[in-house]
């Protein structure tokens, strides 16, 4: 008896179902308090270099005399002549002071510690560590999941990004906050992911879809939202770092709630645990399950690894498998080059809320909303367009829209165009969620069975490699307002481009072995959408593939 039968029997959608949805829920709260605490705390306000004859203007008369200059932020001037409005820059000479014009008079990290004009780089760099902190935490992390469990994985990672957080707090350089922002970015991933596992195996596969994909959409998007108006109602930027990561301790509850992965119990050996925890399990919903069914479940996992530690020993699969064969090369490196595209873009459009004419905070807050209908197009959509046109429409439109926002922030004036502006920002985040939700269940079904679980976490840690490049994609604001959301849209329409050729998943028994993913789709054109093409199975291809497969029956694929 597997797992699933005796997980109905002990009940798959009941009370402790729902409290483990809720926890889940809690958890996604954090996560995107803490994801975005990197993004609410370095919002930089217009500003320009202080001169003691402005001190008494406001900031309209102050941007009026510095917009004669090449570089009005960053320009410090010699004297002023009030009268005829003459205003002479200093030859030589650099800012060390400035005015602020701060959001609700928000103090942000930028503003205290005046990262701008030419200690602007400073921000980026520290945030990238951020990143660099992501993928060591995600290998680190995952590998100690393995080790000692998905539960103490989650309580010590969830830790580790509250500590950080609260480490970063009190920082005041570049070095120690490049420092706090690795400790931070260690748990990036990790605690959502494994979180998400736990709920994945105790849930019934009929709710899945809808269950894994509701809660994110409802309390993700929740946190996203609230995290602004907290930032703005304690005012400063290391306030806000103690309300993101002082609730981190409620993880510390979940032990008492929640069980430990029994699936990963039974890999481990570990039956008597994964017992006990169904049996609690079967308590909390309230049900009766005989003692044999406990029995039969033991025994016929027993057997069931000692078959697959067989098939494992004269298994020659691996991750740089995928790069021995042509097809499954192409896929591997199209996977990868996604991975970085969707991640980055999705950080950098979610960041960049500076100059699009209304307050940075309120636009975060307003345009979080998107997660919502992001999430609910892909439970209604994904199963009838498809894996592939799910990713490449979402990868389009979103970067059709980033782009025609930066044109528009380059040719109008923000302030005057502030609702415009801040619905494309609204639409070119709906539309990069949709891809980054699209890209994680398309990765996965397209990877082998015997090496998905090495292969989707590389992927996923390449993208976040990669993302330590984000901060300074975000500094090119500094140079040309619009570079950062015209670089995001390339990259964006290029990812739409190579999801076309990938195959389609949908309604397919995917890929067990390499060789499998080899042939994978073999038959297929890179223009096939289930959503609109009438396949027709074409009998001498089919042959063909038959011929290969029985052939490749003789060859080992390393």
């Amino acid at each position: 008896m597997d797992f699933n039968h005796v997980l109905e029997k002990c009940g798959n959608f009941g009370r402790y179902q729902w409290m483990l949805l809720l926890l889940y829920g809690c958890t996604n709260i954090l996560s995107s308090m803490h994801y975005f605490s990197q993004t609410l705390i370095s919002f930089t306000p217009e500003h320009w270099c202080y001169h003691p004859q402005l001190a008494n203007k406001s900031f309209e008369e102050i941007d009026k005399i510095y917009k004669q200059f090449k570089r009005p932020h960053c320009t410090l001037l010699e004297k002023f002549d009030d009268e005829s409005g003459i205003a002479t820059p200093a030859e030589g000479s650099e800012c060390r002071e400035w005015f602020y014009r701060r959001q609700d008079g928000y103090e942000s990290i930028t503003t205290e510690l005046n990262w701008v004009c030419d200690d602007a780089f400073r921000n980026a760099v520290g945030q990238s560590f951020y990143f660099l902190g992501a993928v060591v935490g995600t290998i680190s992390f995952g590998a100690l999941a393995d080790r000692i469990g998905r539960l103490p994985a989650v309580l010590l990672s969830t830790f580790t990004g509250g500590l950080g957080d609260f480490i970063t707090a009190f920082v005041g350089n570049v070095t120690f906050y490049a420092i706090s922002r690795f400790i931070s970015g260690l748990s990036t991933d990790t605690f959502y992911m494994l979180m998400y596992i736990l709920v994945f195996e105790y849930l019934s596969p009929k709710k899945r879809t809808l269950g894994l994909n509701i809660v994110p959409t409802i309390f993700y998007c929740t946190g996203l939202m609230l995290s602004p108006w907290f930032a703005l109602w304690v005012q400063t930027w290391r306030k806000y770092l103690f309300v993101a990561s002082v609730p981190v301790l409620l993880v510390f509850a979940y032990p008492l709630l929640a069980c430990e992965s029994a699936n990963w119990l039974l890999t481990r050996k570990k039956y008597d645990r994964a017992v006990k925890c169904l049996k609690r399990v079967a308590k909390f919903n309230g049900r009766q399950v005989e003692e044999k069914v406990f029995e039969d479940f033991v025994e016929f996992y027993k057997k069931k690894i000692e078959v697959e530690d067989e098939k494992l020993k004269n298994s020659n699969d691996t991750f740089w498998g995928m790069f021995k064969t042509p097809r499954l090369r192409k896929f591997t490196i199209i996977l990868l080059v996604k991975s970085v595209i969707i991640t980055m873009a999705f950080d950098i459009i979610s960041r960049n809320m500076e100059g699009m004419g209304s307050s940075p905070f309120k636009l975060f807050s307003y345009t979080a909303i998107c997660y919502v209908p992001g999430g609910l197009t892909i439970i209604a959509f994904q199963n009838i367009v498809g894996r592939k046109g799910m990713a490449s429409l979402s990868l389009l439109v979103g970067g059709i829209i980033t782009a025609v926002t930066g044109f528009l922030v380059a040719f109008m004036d923000a302030k005057s165009h502030a609702l415009l502006l801040g619905i494309m920002v609204g639409l070119g985040r709906y539309g990069v969620v949709v891809a980054y939700d699209a890209e994680v269940q398309y990765c996965t079904e397209i990877i082998p069975t015997s090496v998905r679980g090495r292969g989707v976490a590389n992927i996923h840690v390449l993208g976040y490699a990669c993302s330590f490049l984000n901060s300074y994609v975000l500094y090119l604001a500094t140079f040309y307002r619009p570079l950062p959301a015209l670089f995001i849209s390339i990259i964006m329409l290029i990812g739409a481009a190579l999801c076309l050729l990938l195959p389609e998943t949908l309604n397919k028994k995917l890929p067990e072995t390499l060789s499998d993913g080899e042939l994978f789709g073999l038959d297929e054109k890179w223009y096939y959408f289930p959503c609109w093409s009438r396949t027709r199975k074409n009998s001498n291809v089919s042959k063909q593939i038959s011929n290969i497969q029985q052939m490749d029956k003789e060859k080992t694929y390393f």
